[in-house]
């Protein structure tokens, strides 16, 4: 009877406190992932949600045998925060690591379990959080299955939970009313007391700050110290979790502007007076037959704006204007000045490791130029910030309009049409900038006179040679906990001519666990070593925002191939929506046969919430023929992404994707270019719809190259002049670094 007031009494005070009237509250408290793989106290949860776009990954001994008592164990759990309010998270529970569970005389436990919480909308923060949420969610054989909602309350250094949840494990924790309040002392200090339906807990955490991380992010020691519950085999049981940001500084807000919707194309283009996304004076063939003017040669500038304009200032004094130029006085002053600026310009980008380089104008003060970025490969948004900075920086002349033109193997991208000026503002923090921006080529005006008689930096015959991992694993198996494949892989792209090269991959085989041996269960899917791609590739732009790319050679998909793959692909003009269709058709290289596929792909581009949206029909590599689904959610240039799969079999799952390169690549040499991965993506799934947990392998698979449309073209699917309105900060930020 003690126990049983002694219960209610801890339920009747937190839930009370919790929901009291608002009073004064402190700074806002952090928040912790329990043991339960949920953002809370120990075993249950707070209505907090993991921030957007941070992963936490964590580890504890507290393992919950199938829900029937507590006992020393593992826990791996991986969680992130997708947008305000929504987490998710994914958790290992296994009684040993590699031990073949159904050769076991003894019991255990290994199981893969998705949790998921929404913090509800709407609520004053002055008032209190409510959260609802569910364990153990989807898939087969629920072990842990729980349903809760949950209700939290600052009040100083104190945060009060209180909720109602249900379950059916045989512990009786989170079945019914659920309390805690969580103490923090300090930054890195805090203590935590609950009831979990079933017992009190109690636990202290230390939290290390980022900056003896070297600011890769925080860790957190969590010792459960205290329980009085039936079920326990021992009191103590401890936690470990290391949360990572997925943001960069430079994916924050750096600017006092105006939000992406107000900044639209057609106010660009009205200032100019010109239909919009479209030039004064152009025309679609280029008068590329002018006689350049003398040339006066610079270093190559990555000086401030300043100093660059007291060196132009002082070599335009060397050509003196005498009385009888007085008429044209003011014509040939801005020409040469404009000309001198233009050559520093393309001296300066050539230097930043563009290819592909022309610089222009004309005596309208309309200055070109044509670029190729092989230096920021995770985002192209990035080399326009850096080019549009150094526009600013080496062009002082007054009321010069600018073109900016991306190309890849000179086939045009997407253009960016301004005035300097503005920009210039838009550098110095004093207004936004007025852009107007068109996918494919841009139309070039007439009269231009080029700076210089050739491109710099040509791109062709120069090999681009990019390293990453080549992983395949499982998850919770009965024949261990974690099992892996590791290769080093590297792809080479060596452009030959407009649109088209080669591209050539291999890998070496690097480790393995017991269960990718050559004789073991997964032999069939160990990594090899070997080259595995060889193909020829072509691409071409073509009109109304049509993109084909072909690719011919060789492929080794566990036997030998020679084969051909067709992409062509549409973007809207802004870019929000792109529709693709995939075909491949393969013949085995030893005897008679043949694969082939075809599917069917569109995506959406929800730029102001940095979420894209993907679906695919149609017949895949393995003869599986259905759909597949996904929502990517972006932080920067990473991305995780809830997907669903129903071809041979019902899969849901969850990837991500990050960047294993840094943001700007070293510059190609005439030797050619060194990189990591761009988009490295990692996925972790399980069959739904079952009673069973069967893994699948190659599921609506279809093979590829490190060259396609999407990753080497279309900027990962954010080619787009939506997705450069929404990231406006991103383009000041590019250049301030890298200037």
């Amino acid at each position: 009877m003690t126990i049983i007031m002694t219960k209610l009494n801890t339920v009747f005070l937190g839930g009370l406190v919790a929901l009291s009237a608002p009073l004064m509250a402190a700074d806002k408290l952090n928040s912790f992932q329990s043991l339960n793989g949920y953002t809370g106290l120990i075993n249950t949860p707070s209505a907090q949600a993991q921030a957007k776009g941070t992963v936490d990954i964590g580890y504890n001994n507290q393992l919950d045998f199938s829900g029937k008592l507590y006992e020393n164990g593992h826990n791996f759990i991986f969680s992130a925060g997708l947008f305000d309010g929504f987490e998710i998270s994914g958790q290992i529970a296994s009684s040993t690591m590699h031990d073949y569970t159904f050769a076991l005389t003894e019991k255990q436990t290994r199981d893969l379990s998705f949790n998921a919480k929404y913090q509800l909308p709407f609520i004053p923060n002055d008032w209190f959080s409510l959260a609802v949420g569910g364990k153990d969610v989807g898939g087969a054989a629920n072990q842990y299955a729980t349903y809760y909602a949950v209700a939290s309350k600052q009040l100083g250094d104190f945060n009060f939970s209180a909720g109602l949840a249900k379950s059916d494990r045989l512990t009786g924790q989170m079945d019914g009313v659920f309390a805690g309040v969580e103490w923090q002392l300090f930054d890195w200090f805090s203590l935590q007391v609950e009831h979990d339906g079933e017992a009190e807990n109690a636990a202290a955490r230390i939290t290390l700050p980022k900056k003896w991380l070297f600011d890769l992010g925080t860790l957190t020691l969590t010792s459960r110290f205290y329980s009085n519950s039936a079920y326990d085999e021992q009191d103590a049981y401890w936690g470990l979790n290391l949360t990572i940001p997925l943001f960069d500084d430079y994916d924050q807000p750096v600017v006092n502007s105006k939000s992406a919707a107000q900044v639209q194309p057609n106010h660009a283009a009205a200032a100019y007076g010109v239909k919009q996304n479209k030039p004064p004076g152009f025309v679609t063939s280029a008068s590329r037959d002018a006689a350049p003017v003398p040339l006066v040669k610079t270093v190559a500038s990555k000086n401030t704006a300043s100093r660059n304009t007291m060196k132009i200032a002082a070599q335009v004094s060397t050509y003196p204007i005498t009385a009888a130029d007085t008429a044209l006085n003011t014509i040939t002053l801005n020409k040469l000045t404009l000309n001198t600026q233009a050559f520093s310009l393309k001296s300066a980008l050539a230097a930043d490791g563009f290819e592909n380089i022309l610089v222009g104008y004309n005596q309208q003060k309309q200055l070109i130029i044509q670029f190729e970025n092989p230096v920021f490969n995770r985002n192209d948004i990035d080399a326009f910030g850096l080019v549009l900075g150094r526009i600013a920086e080496h062009v002082t002349e007054p009321g010069v309009e600018f073109t900016v033109q991306l190309a890849k193997y000179d086939t045009p991208l997407m253009s960016i049409l301004g005035q300097v000026d503005h920009y210039r503002a838009f550098i110095n923090g004093q207004q936004n900038p007025d852009l107007a921006i068109q996918q494919g080529a841009m139309p070039i005006p007439k009269g231009v006179t080029w700076v210089g008689l050739t491109r710099a930096n040509s791109p062709y015959f120069k090999p681009r040679v990019t390293i990453g991992p080549a992983l395949t694993n499982t998850y919770a198996t009965e024949l261990g906990v974690y099992d892996l494949s590791l290769a080093l892989r590297a792809d080479i792209d060596l452009p030959l001519w407009q649109g088209g090269g080669v591209s050539v991959s291999g890998q070496v085989h690097v480790a393995n666990t017991d269960d990718f041996g050559k004789t073991a269960p997964f032999k069939h899917y160990r990594e090899h070593t070997g080259v595995d791609r060889a193909v020829f590739y072509q691409t071409f732009a073509l009109p109304f925002g049509l993109y084909n790319q072909t690719q011919v050679g060789y492929f080794q998909e566990t036997y030998d191939y020679s084969g051909i793959i067709n992409e062509t692909a549409w973007l809207s003009p802004a870019g929000r929506h792109k529709v693709s269709a995939n075909a491949g058709y393969f013949v085995y290289q030893n005897y008679n046969g043949n694969r082939d596929y075809k599917t069917l792909s569109y995506q959406y581009n929800w730029v102001e919430q940095d979420i894209t949206f993907h679906a695919t029909a149609g017949e895949f590599w393995s003869k599986d023929t259905g759909a597949k689904l996904e929502s990517r959610f972006w932080f920067g240039d990473s991305y995780i992404g809830l997907f669903y799969e129903n071809t041979s079999a019902q899969k849901a799952g969850v990837s991500i994707s990050i960047p294993l390169t840094s943001r700007k690549d070293m510059a190609v040499t005439r030797y050619g270019q060194i990189k990591g991965k761009e988009a490295w993506r990692h996925t972790a799934s399980t069959q739904i719809g079952k009673s069973h947990n069967r893994l699948v392998f190659n599921q609506g698979y279809t093979p590829g190259t490190a060259i396609s449309l999407d990753r080497s073209f279309l900027n990962q699917g954010r080619m787009s002049s939506d997705y450069i309105y929404a990231n406006l900060a991103r383009l000041k930020n590019a250049y301030m670094e890298y200037k």
